[in-house]
């Protein structure tokens, strides 16, 4: 099954015209060969907008993968967290923490990224960092785990894993 997609560049400076967007289009050259991509956005640093946009996108919509890139790190306007926790419905900490994890061993400003990642319906967000290398190579982490995960939010009862007799 193709999955369906959103991109979504959070940068007040993007959003106004000030800077070309990269990280959106290099996210969406690594995911166009297996997913669908529907919407491609460039949105404020403005929580209330963000979590609107996401909400647009999963509920009316019905976009299986949100992908988000930018607004995670420390900044007073970095907001991404926030907004998407304010929609998602259960967190799941484990894509988060294998790109901190990951980060980390490439550069140590790795554990700054705070995005969260997490399931609203049957969509799953993901949030990551806004520089483009950055952005590529956390989505390349835990994209072994997109297809599976998505599947079982579409209702999917196969098995998670073999375990040995």
């Amino acid at each position: 099954m193709r999955y369906t997609c959103a991109i979504l560049t959070i940068s007040d400076r993007g959003a106004k015209g000030e800077r070309k967007d990269l990280s959106g289009p290099s996210v969406k050259e690594l995911l166009k060969d297996q997913y669908e991509i529907k919407e491609m956005l460039i949105l404020p640093d403005e929580e209330e907008i963000i979590s609107e946009a996401i909400k647009k996108l999963t509920d009316k919509i019905g976009v299986d993968l949100v992908i988000t890139t930018g607004g995670t790190g420390v900044t007073p306007r970095d907001v991404t967290p926030e907004a998407t926790r304010k929609v998602i419905e259960k967190e799941l900490p484990g894509f988060s923490e294998i790109m901190r994890v990951e980060s980390y061993k490439i550069t140590p400003h790795g554990i700054i990224s705070r995005g969260v990642c997490g399931i609203r319906g049957k969509s799953l967000i993901i949030n990551l960092p806004g520089s483009p290398k950055a952005a590529v190579e956390c989505l390349s982490f835990i994209m072994p785990a997109l297809d599976h995960t998505l599947s079982k939010l579409k209702g999917s009862e196969e098995e998670c894993g073999q375990y040995p007799e």
